[in-house]
């Protein structure tokens, strides 16, 4: 099905509110191959209330050490001036005036010959060791969305301020399946790249490169490839973390001073528009872009609210019953709504996606991924993450917003992904062929060898629990698919998936990883559970 692409409020409200911000134009692009998407038009933006107290997750952007930073027994040589600061080298960036974060965009040479026995011999595109702006994100890009990367990207980067660089890192290579689907307006829009997967490698301020192509012949023996044209490796900034105060680890709906910010239940809980005639003052600090973000949420949270608090399973099935019509006098099977971090909470700029949100029809089922970002982050580093991948999605690989609809950080938290309503079926770009009448879900973290925590597990439970029972799905149950076209299923074919699937179940991927997909059958018997099936 076509998607449809509706402004950023999508209804009419009865009292019209009055931006103390002219709507900000979109940041500079980034010096790529491939030019940037064109600006849609500003929307107009309906208000819900007063500004709710803050409550999420904050740190220093970046603090985390390298995996791996151990000293390698050498001191390396770089680019550094006298003062200990990089060298000017004409590195193209994306550095703007009231935009959080930068990219770092740096092309890739052709490696000359390595004295590293590990290295590969087929000769391949890199950079030797530089110091660059801080970043705490890389990835590879490559002009042709359509191109794969068939070989081995690495990289080891230095921890900001010292002289220890890391182990070499893998970086995935396979990422094509977390993209729109083919035909799709956003594949479409002559702004995708191709692209890595993204990792978090931690505050570092140099970097070091390898990409070695490798693949194999039907007889699995190796033969020489092409890489593909206009290689370059993406440094993201994740920009400061906003100002606001923390929450206990898993319990983002909580608020500072064991107070409760609990919503009426008399406001409805359904996959709609706001009610109409809901008039409000935006808060001075909101853009034009962060209002119309936020206020698709305005039936959950005030205005510029940092999150959507939880409400108890009692609340949530009486609003859901009054949401529906044909949902009164019978016992909706909803879980209670778990709190969920906004994007004004883990600090998204609303400046750099597209204006307008895109829908589908309802929600069938939802697809568990991991990012494959790494595991060295901390929880209070998760909104730091989630600004990096969000850049990395939007700059770097050329999608309109951030590709998942939700993530969960490694301590439990949840927080809204794609801008366009929690509540709501909004279009995602996380799992190829398969983006139409779904939802993503993304576990921060790499979860091939290593088990992702039960707090991760209990979140995807609880957030199913309740965006699903909006659409009348049983976690535990079976859901008929049609593919938009994969390289496991056919495009138009039908396919019967579980509710509740992981990524590799459309896809012939890894994803979510080995250890996070085989607790998803524990997720659907607790989701189920907390519907009081």
């Amino acid at each position: 099905m076509r998607s449809l692409m509706v402004t950023s409020i999508g209804v009419t409200c009865a009292a019209a509110l009055t931006l103390p911000l002219a709507a900000p134009a979109l940041s500079a692009p980034v010096p790529h191959a491939s030019s940037a998407r064109p600006p849609s038009a500003a929307p107009q933006s309906p208000g819900a209330g007063p500004p709710a107290a803050p409550a999420t997750p904050a740190a220093p952007a970046g603090s985390a050490t390298p995996a791996g930073s151990a000293p390698t027994g050498s001191t390396p040589t770089d680019s550094r001036t006298a003062t200990g600061a990089p060298a000017d080298s004409g590195e193209p960036d994306d550095r703007s005036a009231g935009v959080a974060g930068s990219t770092q965009s740096l092309p890739l040479e052709r490696l000359a010959a390595s004295s590293d026995r590990s290295a590969a011999p087929v000769p391949g595109r890199g950079l030797d060791r530089r110091a660059t702006r801080p970043f705490s994100l890389v990835g590879v890009v490559w002009d042709d969305a359509e191109a794969e990367l068939h070989g081995t990207v690495q990289v080891r980067t230095r921890a900001a301020g010292g002289e220890r660089w890391s182990d070499w890192q893998d970086v995935e290579t396979h990422n094509d399946e977390h993209a729109a689907d083919l035909g799709s307006d956003e594949r479409a829009s002559g702004a995708v790249r191709g692209s890595t997967a993204p990792l978090w490698v931690g505050a570092s301020d140099g970097v070091e490169v390898r990409v070695h192509p490798e693949a194999a012949d039907e007889e699995g023996r190796s033969i020489s490839v092409r890489l593909p044209e206009g290689l370059r490796i993406e440094l993201v900034d994740p920009g400061p973390d906003p100002a606001t105060e923390s929450a206990p680890a898993g319990q983002a709906g909580a608020v500072p001073g064991g107070r409760t910010s609990a919503t009426p239940a008399s406001l409805p809980v359904r996959p709609g528009p706001p009610p109409a005639g809901t008039a409000a003052v935006v808060p001075e600090a909101l853009t034009a872009a962060s209002a119309a973000a936020s206020a698709v949420n305005a039936e959950f949270a005030p205005l510029g609210a940092s999150l959507i608090p939880a409400m108890t399973q009692a609340e949530t099935a009486e609003a859901a019953a009054e949401a529906a019509e044909e949902a009164v006098g019978a016992k909706p099977y909803i879980g209670p709504r778990p709190g969920i971090i906004t994007r004004k909470g883990w600090g998204a700029d609303e400046k750099l996606r597209e204006r307008n949100f895109a829908y589908t029809k309802t929600v069938k089922a939802a697809f568990v991924h991991h990012s494959a970002t790494g595991n060295n982050y901390t929880c209070k580093q998760a909104p730091s993450v989630l600004r990096s991948i969000y850049r990395y999605h939007v700059k770097s690989s050329g999608w309109r917003d951030f590709g998942y609809n939700f993530a969960v950080d490694k301590c439990g938290n949840i927080y809204e992904g794609r801008a366009g309503g929690v509540s709501r079926a909004v279009l995602g770009a996380h799992t190829l062929g398969f983006n139409t009448n779904t939802m993503g879900i993304a576990v921060l973290g790499s979860y091939s060898s290593t088990n992702p925590p039960a707090a991760a597990v209990t979140a995807v439970a609880k957030l199913t629990a309740w965006k699903l029972g909006l659409f009348g799905r049983n976690p535990k149950g079976k859901v008929t698919l049609v593919s938009g076209g994969s390289n496991k299923y056919a495009k138009g074919k039908k396919v019967k998936m579980n509710v509740i699937s992981g990524h590799r179940d459309g896809f012939a991927t890894e994803c979510p990883g080995a250890r996070l997909y085989k607790k998803l059958g524990t997720a659907r018997t607790s989701s189920a559970h907390l519907q009081g099936r």
